[in-house]
């Protein structure tokens, strides 16, 4: 893995890793909780079957990187050592994904009735919730998009009647 194919996987790596962090910091409550198996097998197909962003695989990516720009930064006349090093650590991660991932079931098992997560399944599984779990990340920077252009707008409205207000009472800013 080159550090150019790192770098430019970093871009997309942080929104995921923000979830990833976020649902551990809120699973402590979780992991001392029984769930019926049933219900927890329902909750890891639900996570399969909308793991469309490779979480885990950002992860390693995220890690890697993190880790070759370190090493590299203290030793840059071996970077291609590190690199290729970091390669082949990254190849025994491969498919390890099941620990992350149960983890992910426990905290949506919590959240749900096995009723709830059957029929969340069935629409997972459907060609429409195929559809929505493939176009979630396009649909997210979308929204991001639309939110900061609103944000934009709305601030800068807010701000003109502020300052109408404030004028109409004698003061001008």
């Amino acid at each position: 893995m080159t550090t150019s194919t790192l770098a430019s996987l970093r871009n997309w790596v942080a929104p995921a890793l923000v979830a990833v962090f976020v649902i551990f910091g809120a699973t402590a409550p979780v992991f001392a909780q029984e769930i019926a198996p049933e219900q927890l097998a329902l909750a890891r197909k639900y996570i399969d079957l909308t793991n469309k962003a490779g979480i885990y695989e950002a992860i390693l990516v995220n890690t890697a990187a993190a880790t070759s720009k370190l090493l590299s930064q203290q030793n840059p006349s071996i970077t291609k050592q590190i690199d290729d090093t970091i390669g082949k650590v990254l190849e025994t991660y491969k498919g390890q994904n099941d620990e992350l991932f149960n983890q992910f079931a426990r905290v949506v098992a919590v959240e749900f009735t096995q009723d709830e997560l059957t029929q969340i399944v069935a629409f997972y599984s459907s060609p429409a919730g195929q559809k929505l779990t493939d176009k979630a990340q396009d649909i997210n920077i979308g929204i991001r998009g639309a939110m900061k252009v609103y944000t934009n707008n709305f601030g800068t409205e807010f701000v003109s009647k502020v300052r109408a207000a404030l004028k109409a009472q004698g003061y001008n800013l």
